[in-house]
């Protein structure tokens, strides 16, 4: 996964309620408040409440 551009990164923010800036990891948005995981497809994030995942909730094997 490519990352996206700097410029866009300055103007995304996390859309719940503080509106917090996002970092990049692989092919997701993560809040730098919240720690919501937003995805990114197809090169889009998808910044819907609806769409993502809560803190804590990523895609890890447990062992």
């Amino acid at each position: 996964m490519h990352a996206l551009d700097d410029r866009l990164m300055e103007i995304l923010a996390c859309p719940a309620e503080d509106h917090a800036p996002l970092r990049q990891e692989a092919a997701e948005l993560v809040c730098t408040v919240c720690a919501r995981r937003y995805p990114i497809v197809d090169g889009i994030p998808v910044l819907l409440l609806s769409e993502a995942q809560p803190a804590g909730t990523a895609d890890e094997s447990t062992g």
